[in-house]
């Protein structure tokens, strides 16, 4: 287990040493441990924070930090009790509520009192959660592909999951990786290391249910929901129908050629472009 974990750390580090400098690697102490959050891009720029996806940590955003940092201070944020750099604590997170406090407190260690969200697959999940719980902290939403949040996944999805979730091994994770991406080439390191991110230990994920209607009905965030044209986790138009039906201030658009595990890595410059554009609009 300690060796697995070794290989986890090095490809981890490997991945966040490829963002552009000055990165800052901040430890943020609470009653759940120490929480690890990457930081880059102007000090005085917008605060955007980036919650990655389930089964991945916040090295997932390797290709995007270029673009994204040259006018937004970034920060991405490990879960604690997932893999990454995160350490849990004396309190572990086993609710909801647990997480969305967490997440209070990431906020507060880092002074901030509002920030924009963007998350991917289960980070879009708890970005829009953290949002419908805390309104006045969160600023713009941008959902990359979220999961659970206005439609159900895929019968087959799950059906190709189940293997991985009854027994995690890093060979399982890149072969359900390959069939979601349908062979796109994918970032060697960044491969490996989804692959070693299925062996972390005690990994777990806190999950929760889908936003009722009436709730996302409140939602004053301007949202964008961005769908992964190739997904298999989901019916896009189904997530998109909903979104529009539900949210009252959202877009959604499509990426085409992108699948959901291929997102946010794959096309990352038209991806970025599209997340900033949303961003930067009075």
């Amino acid at each position: 287990m300690t060796a697995g974990l070794d290989r986890f750390l090095a490809a981890y580090d490997a991945m966040i040493d490829r963002w552009p400098g000055p990165v800052d690697r901040l430890d943020l102490s609470s009653g759940y441990g120490t929480t690890r959050v990457t930081a880059c891009g102007p000090p005085d720029g917008k605060p955007l924070l980036l919650l990655h996806g389930g089964g991945t940590s916040a090295a997932v955003w390797f290709a995007n930090v270029a673009d994204l940092s040259r006018t937004r201070r970034l920060y991405a944020v490990d879960r604690i009790g997932e893999a990454g750099r995160s350490v849990p604590g004396g309190r572990p997170i086993r609710s909801v509520p647990d997480l969305l406090g967490w997440l209070d407190g990431v906020l507060d260690g880092l002074g901030l009192d509002r920030a924009d969200l963007c998350g991917h697959s289960y980070g879009g999940w708890l970005a829009l959660s953290y949002a419908l719980h805390a309104p006045g902290r969160a600023g713009k939403l941008v959902l990359l592909d979220p999961t659970q949040c206005f439609a159900g996944y895929t019968a087959r999805y799950l059906l190709r999951a189940l293997p991985l979730l009854i027994r995690p091994t890093a060979g399982r994770a890149r072969a359900f990786l390959a069939w979601e991406t349908q062979g796109a080439p994918i970032d060697p390191v960044w491969c490996t290391l989804y692959g070693l991110a299925a062996e972390f230990p005690h990994a777990r994920v806190v999950t929760g249910k889908r936003p009722r209607p009436g709730q996302l009905n409140e939602l004053t965030a301007p949202t964008l929901v961005l769908l992964a044209g190739d997904s298999r986790a989901h019916r896009i138009r189904r997530v998109a129908a909903a979104a529009r039906q539900h949210l009252p201030h959202v877009e959604t658009a499509v990426m085409p050629g992108v699948s959901h595990h291929g997102m946010p890595v794959a096309r990352a410059a038209a991806l970025d472009a599209m997340i900033l554009g949303f961003l930067d609009k009075p």
